[in-house]
C-alpha cells in the first residue's frame, strides 16, 4: 500500500501557496525558536521540508497500520470494563503509534512538548488519518482540544495539562451535548458551583453524544450562573479523568465510525477548573473550538471521499464484464471522472480555509509578542472574515459531496458493495455522520449565508477573478455568468425583504457560492500546476448546470410558495 502523503502531489502544492510563506515566518517569530529549540526550523524552505517529513512519516503509518486496523476496529469497536472505554486493539495500536512518533499536539507551541505547527500540515495530516479511518480520525482529531486550552487557558493550565499530550499520549474530549440540548448548545443544563471550602468547581449532570467521551482530559460545558436559561450563563470547564468522578453510562450503537466511542456520562461532583472568564464558555471558547472542529470535519469529509474514489477506481479496473473492464464504460468513467473533480475542487477549499484560519491565529499569537501594526491588524480581520464563512462552507461542501462520492462508489461496486468484503460497505457507513455532527448541513448553511448577503463571498470571488492571468480563458467566461447569475437571485431574494426565505434558500445560495469560489480556486491552481486544468474545466461545466438549476428554482419560487411549505402534512400521523 502507497504512503498516504507521497501518492497524493496535492498536498505539497498546497504547501507551496504564496500565502504559506507569512503564515510560516509569523508562526516562527522569524524563525528566532531555532536559537532555543534544536528542531525548530532556520528559514522558510527548512520549515517546509520538515512539515514534509512528518507528513510523510503520517502517510506511513496511515498505509502501514490504521488503513490496514480499520476493518477489524469496525468488527470489535470499543466496550465498557470498570466504568472505563476499552479502545478495540487496532484503536490501541494506531494511538501508539502516532504517540511514539511524537504526533500527538501537533500545533502546539515547543515549549508545551508540541511541534509548533501551523494548522496547514495538521489538516493534512487529519486528511490523511480519515482516509485510512475515519472513525479514528475523531480520536486523534480531538486534540483540537489542547489549541483550545493553549488559546483560552491560563499559564498554570497550559503548564499543567499540554506537555501530557506529546509526553504522555493525552486523549482529548469535548464535552457539550446533553439529551435535550443537541445543537441548541444554550440550552445546556448540566450545573457548575464553585465550592468555597474545597476550592473548586464542581460538576453535576448528564452529557450525551460525546465522542471519545472517556478521554483524559475534557473540555466541558456547564451551567455556572443559577436561574439563567441561554448562553450568557454557560462556562467553560477542564476535568480531569483522573479524578475518577465521571460515569461512563452506555456507549451508542453507531451505524459507522464504530471505532470512535460516542459515550453517554454523568458527572457526580466532579471537580473541575474554569477555562478563561465565566459566562464567555458557549458565546466564545466553545464557538472557537466548534469552528476548529468543523474545519475538521471538512479534512475528514475529503478523507473520506479520496478513500471511496480510489477503492471504486481500483475495483473498476479490475472487475470485467460484458467482456471488458468496467472502467471502459461511459456511466462508470463519468462517474470516477466526477469523484476525482470533486475531490480535487474541495481539497483546494479546504486548503483555501485552513490558510484564512491559519493567519488569524498567527496574527493572534504574535499579539502576545508585539503590538500589531495598522496594515497588520487590517489583514488580520480580513482573513478572520472570510475564516468565520468558509469554515461552515468547507464544512457542508466537503460533508455533503463525502456522501456522494461515498454512495456513488457503492453504485460501481455493484451488488458486492453491499457486502462486507470490500471497504466501500464501512466508509459508506462512515461518510454518513459528517453531514450531521459538528452542526448539521442545514445549520452550516444558516452560520455561512452571512458570507452571502454581507457580500463577502461575491468579495472574494472578484478577488479570485483578477488573479486569473488569461482575461480570455474560456473557463473564467463561464465562471463570469456564473457569478453573474449568482449576484442577480442573491439580490431578487434579499428585496423580498423575507429573513425565513433566505433561511430557506440558504443551502442553495452558499452551494452557488461555494461552485463558483472552487471552479475558481481549480483555475487559479492551474497557472501554477498544469494538471489541474481539466479538472478546472470538467469541473466548471459539471457546477454550471447545477447552479443553473438552482437558479430557476429561486427565480421561479414565490412568498406563497413558503407558506404551502410551512404546511406539513401531518395527517399520516393520525393514522
Amino acid at each position: 500500500m502507497d504512503n498516504f502523503f507521497t501518492d497524493t502531489p496535492d498536498f505539497k502544492f498546497h504547501l507551496k501557496d504564496p500565502i504559506v510563506q507569512k503564515i510560516v515566518k509569523l508562526k516562527e517569530n522569524d524563525f528566532k525558536e531555532s536559537e532555543e529549540f534544536d528542531f525548530a526550523p532556520l528559514n522558510h524552505d527548512d520549515a517546509i521540508d520538515t512539515y514534509e517529513k512528518i507528513l510523510e512519516i503520517v502517510g506511513d503509518i496511515c498505509s502501514k497500520i490504521i488503513a490496514k486496523n480499520a476493518e477489524s476496529v469496525d468488527l470489535e469497536g470499543p466496550h465498557i470494563e470498570n466504568n472505563e472505554v476499552i479502545y478495540a486493539k487496532g484503536t490501541t495500536a494506531d494511538y501508539k503509534a502516532l504517540h511514539d512518533a511524537g504526533l500527538i499536539g501537533m500545533s502546539l507551541p515547543r515549549k508545551y512538548g508540541g511541534l509548533n505547527f501551523p494548522l496547514l500540515p495538521y489538516v493534512m495530516a487529519a486528511e490523511m488519518v480519515a482516509r485510512a479511518d475515519a472513525g479514528f480520525a475523531n480520536i486523534w482529531g480531538l486534540q483540537d482540544c489542547a489549541e483550545t486550552i493553549y488559546e483560552f487557558g491560563s499559564e498554570e493550565q497550559r503548564k499543567k495539562y499540554l506537555p501530557r499530550f506529546n509526553r504522555d499520549g493525552a486523549t482529548a474530549a469535548m464535552v457539550l451535548t446533553e439529551p435535550d440540548a443537541g445543537s441548541d448548545l444554550q440550552a445546556v443544563k448540566l450545573k457548575a458551583v464553585f465550592d468555597e471550602e474545597k476550592n473548586t468547581w464542581i460538576l453535576n449532570g448528564v452529557k450525551r453524544f460525546i465522542t471519545n467521551g472517556d478521554a483524559d482530559i475534557s473540555l466541558v460545558l456547564a451551567r455556572s450562573e443559577e436561574g439563567t436559561l441561554d448562553a450568557r450563563g454557560l462556562s467553560m470547564f477542564i476535568y480531569d479523568r483522573n479524578d475518577h468522578a465521571v460515569e461512563v453510562r452506555h456507549l451508542e450503537k453507531k451505524l459507522g465510525i464504530k471505532g470512535s466511542p460516542t459515550c453517554e456520562l454523568v458527572f457526580k461532583d466532579a471537580p473541575a477548573e474554569l477555562v478563561g472568564k465565566e459566562r464567555f464558555g458557549l458565546i466564545k471558547y466553545v464557538m472557537a473550538l466548534m469552528n476548529s472542529a468543523r474545519l475538521g470535519v471538512g479534512a475528514q469529509s475529503v478523507g473520506i471521499a479520496d478513500a471511496a474514489y480510489r477503492e471504486a477506481l481500483k475495483y473498476a479496473e479490475d472487475r470485467a464484464q460484458f467482456g471488458k473492464e468496467i472502467v471502459n464504460f461511459p456511466a462508470v468513467y463519468e462517474m470516477l471522472t466526477n469523484m476525482k473533480i470533486r475531490i480535487d475542487a474541495l481539497r483546494s477549499l479546504l486548503y483555501e480555509t485552513t490558510r484564512f484560519v491559519d493567519i488569524t491565529k498567527v496574527y493572534e499569537e504574535v499579539k502576545n509578542i508585539r503590538s500589531l501594526e495598522k496594515e497588520e491588524r487590517m489583514e488580520m480581520k480580513h482573513y478572520a472574515r472570510l475564516a468565520n464563512v468558509f469554515t461552515p462552507l468547507i464544512k457542508l461542501t466537503a460533508s455533503e459531496a463525502c456522501n456522494r462520492i461515498a454512495y456513488d462508489s457503492l453504485q460501481i461496486h455493484g451488488g458486492t458493495g453491499f457486502m462486507k468484503d470490500f471497504p466501500i460497505e464501512r466508509i459508506y457507513r462512515d461518510a454518513r455522520i459528517t453531514s450531521i455532527y459538528e452542526g448539521t448541513s442545514q445549520l452550516q448553511a444558516v452560520a455561512a449565508i452571512k458570507g452571502v448577503t454581507t457580500g463577502v463571498f461575491l468579495e472574494q470571488i472578484k478577488k479570485y477573478d483578477a488573479e486569473i492571468l488569461d482575461k480570455n480563458c474560456e473557463i473564467r467566461t463561464k465562471l463570469h455568468k456564473m457569478t453573474e447569475e449568482y449576484g442577480t437571485i442573491v439580490q431578487r431574494v434579499i428585496d423580498m425583504d423575507s429573513t425565513e426565505l433566505i433561511d430557506f434558500h440558504s443551502t442553495r445560495l452558499v452551494e452557488m457560492a461555494g461552485n463558483i469560489i472552487m471552479g475558481y480556486l481549480l483555475v487559479i491552481n492551474s497557472q501554477r500546476d498544469e494538471s489541474f486544468t481539466k479538472s478546472a474545466r470538467l469541473y466548471v461545466n459539471l457546477v454550471r448546470s447545477e447552479n443553473r438549476e438552482r437558479f430557476d428554482y429561486m427565480a421561479n419560487f414565490r412568498l406563497e410558495n413558503l407558506e404551502m411549505y410551512k404546511e406539513v402534512d401531518t395527517t399520516v400521523l393520525e393514522h
